[in-house]
């Protein structure tokens, strides 16, 4: 099967997982991180991951800067962050440094 194919299969498959409130590889904790969504077991907010791809970083980057996640934690983040846009946004957006 091909590369492009198989990618495709396991988002939808983590998609599927995500049905419902429970987004597989994703915790909101209040009083960590303000609530926000982050990576399992972490503090590494997802918005925090969004906004760095968007500022040209890589998965490989992000993976070598956050050694903690893996490429799971990654396809998770991507996945939840397009489920709940707005709410990224907003993140991004309370957190912005003027």
């Amino acid at each position: 099967m091909p590369s492009d194919k198989r990618e495709k299969l396991h988002a939808i498959h983590l998609l599927a997982q995500s049905l419902g409130n429970h987004w597989q590889g994703i915790e909101k904790t209040p009083r960590v991180c303000g609530g926000e969504a982050c990576i399992a077991k972490t503090r590494i907010p997802v918005w925090v991951l969004v906004e760095a791809r968007r500022l040209g970083y890589s998965d490989a980057d992000l993976l070598t800067s956050y050694p903690t996640i893996t490429a799971t934690d990654l396809a998770n983040a991507w996945v939840y962050a397009e489920a709940h846009p707005d709410e990224i946004e907003l993140a991004i957006e309370r957190n912005e440094v003027a």
